[in-house]
């Protein structure tokens, strides 16, 4: 079939175990899955048959094997210790095997130790729909009061720690709890959380580790894998960091509009691109994602288009595609028009996938078990909105 500027409308699948099923994504239109081999540990290589196996699976429903979120960077190549150097051959050895299957995009990212992180996951709006939301002081109470961290209270303000202090105090033991294991879940493709011991041993391990060490260990790390990808002709799309700030002692590198040219430039090659996340940026308050969507739209190789209500005091939720503080309209419109540029050069890589992200909790997911955010019908209403916003945005164009 030929393709068309624009999307490619995909759909992030957990595997075997996700409650949503390859035949329910089917019928939500999209037509790529977003998927990666959770079951494999982190630093192995994927070998080809395990790789075929979960492409002939996806196929067998009609649907297209289109990015890999993620191939994990191991905590070894982070800090370049142990067995960074193996961990780095046979990452090569993964890219080497998914474009052997055909599977072209790989997303990754370079954040320490977690993820992701939110203070709630279960936020409730007027009209009982949920989403997931990240209050600054609450987690500097769980920093402060439930971890302990050494030098946290050197990393607040007086205000932030009076705050939560106040909320601390507020909670009753089963809330500490639930506090604890929101922010201790940030882990890829798993319902698993850290326990605090382990947490707080993998936080230690970064103690030497500065942003400067950990950009420099990121650029090595793409120094060795970009030739094996532009080989492959793989596109590579870094995932920035969530939320896009320093938290825990921990760096972060991949935050904002520096850093993603930092990373751009500190490897030129048609293979070392971006994954706009609308969301994890947008989180960031002086982040513009559409001077982004601007500057950056020849390296963007994957996008997950989601909006956030954010704040300058580093609380942001996560809203409906519209109503947030991002304007999903004019960055849609930016990288529907770098879709028509790649067209007219005739570049593979025309169509740049699309995934809808974090969508509510509404309907029949309230109260199902699955991964933060990834719940069914949410997705499919954002879904079902960005493909009428890019018709329409496609067909203004061509008047």
């Amino acid at each position: 079939m030929h393709k068309k500027a624009g999307f490619e409308q995909t759909w992030r699948w957990f595997g075997s175990t996700d409650r949503i099923t390859l035949a329910d994504i089917k019928q939500t239109g999209a037509t790529g899955i977003v998927s990666a081999l959770h079951q494999i540990p982190v630093g192995e290589v994927w070998n080809l048959d395990a790789i075929q196996e979960r492409k002939t699976m996806i196929e067998a429903h009609g649907l297209s094997w289109s990015v890999v979120e993620s191939v994990p960077v191991s905590e070894d190549i982070k800090k370049q210790i142990g067995n960074y150097k193996v961990h780095i051959e046979n990452y090569k050895l993964t890219l080497k095997n998914l474009s052997a299957c055909g599977i072209k995009t790989v997303c990754y990212n370079f954040m320490p130790v977690l993820d992701w992180s939110r203070t709630n996951l279960n936020f409730k709006y007027d009209n009982n729909s949920e989403s997931l939301k990240y209050e600054y002081h609450k987690f500097a109470a769980f920093d402060l009061y439930i971890l302990k961290r050494q030098k946290a209270f050197s990393e607040y303000s007086n205000e932030i720690i009076g705050q939560a202090k106040v909320y601390y105090e507020s909670l009753t033991k089963k809330e500490r709890e639930e506090l604890k294991n929101t922010i201790l879940l940030g882990l890829p493709g798993s319902l698993k959380a850290y326990t605090l011991e382990e947490f707080q041993k993998a936080l230690d391990s970064y103690k030497h580790i500065n942003k400067e060490k950990l950009q420099s260990h990121l650029i090595h790390f793409l120094n060795e894998i970009v030739p094996i990808a532009e080989k492959e002709n793989i596109k590579l799309a870094i995932h920035p960091d969530d939320p896009p700030w320093a938290q825990l002692g921990l760096p972060r590198i991949v935050s904002n509009y520096n850093d993603l040219k930092n990373i751009i430039e500190s490897v030129p090659s048609p293979s070392n691109g971006i994954t706009l996340c609308t969301g994890s940026l947008g989180a960031g308050y002086d982040n513009d994602l559409v001077k982004m969507s601007i500057d950056f739209a020849p390296k963007i190789h994957f996008t997950h288009l989601r909006n956030v209500t954010r704040d300058v005091d580093r609380n942001f939720m996560e809203n409906n595609l519209f109503d947030g503080d991002i304007n999903i309209l004019q960055v849609t419109e930016n990288l529907i028009k770098e879709s028509i540029r790649r067209q007219k050069e005739q570049r593979s890589d025309m169509q740049i996938p699309m995934r809808p992200d974090h969508g509510f909790q509404i309907l029949g997911d309230i109260g199902q078990e699955n991964y933060p955010g990834y719940g069914l019908y949410g997705r499919m209403k954002s879904l079902a909105e960005l493909r009428g916003l890019e018709r329409g945005i496609l067909d203004a164009l061509s008047q």
